[in-house]
């Protein structure tokens, strides 16, 4: 499988995504745990089809000790107990930025608010542009097809 462009090796394009890349540094300084990061990126992907994403994030998170168990209950974690309750916050509101479109007011305030009690102003800082940085970067490699399975842990470090 080819994708239909390379954005990476496009001028135009290789530049927007080093400094998209770059964007994403101050998450992995954050407090926000990085368990917690690869998950709200995971799902995200998994919400929009983004299998390069999913390939890097749970191929990332496994790296950093993530048990398969957890990760293959990503899709389904409001049924799955294996996740902690700010674990939880955070999933439902990347689903809710990632859904966007499909809420009329937008993210609800019960779901900012659950998120609130878990995480402080920095580490929500660091959700809500982890969910921004990462649904652009599934549009991107939705839009061109780029193909997935290849990824190496730390490639893009």
């Amino acid at each position: 499988m080819n994708a239909r462009f390379d954005f990476l090796a496009n001028p135009v394009s290789g530049k927007i995504v080093k400094h998209l890349a770059a964007a994403g540094k101050p998450l992995a300084d954050s407090s926000l745990p990085a368990t917690t990061r690869e998950l709200v990126m995971l799902r995200a992907s998994q919400i929009n089809g983004c299998a390069g994403c999913i390939d890097i994030h749970t191929k990332e998170a496994a790296h950093s000790g993530e048990t398969s168990v957890r990760l293959h209950l990503v899709a389904g974690w409001r049924e799955a107990t294996v996740f902690t309750e700010a674990e939880r916050a955070a999933l439902e509101l990347a689903e809710e930025g990632t859904r966007i479109a499909d809420a009329a007011g937008g993210v609800p305030d019960e779901v900012w608010a659950n998120a609130a009690k878990h995480y402080d102003e920095d580490q929500l800082a660091a959700l809500v542009s982890g969910i921004a940085l990462i649904n652009a970067f599934n549009r991107l490699n939705v839009l061109t097809q780029r193909p997935a399975g290849d990824y190496q842990v730390g490639q893009f470090d």
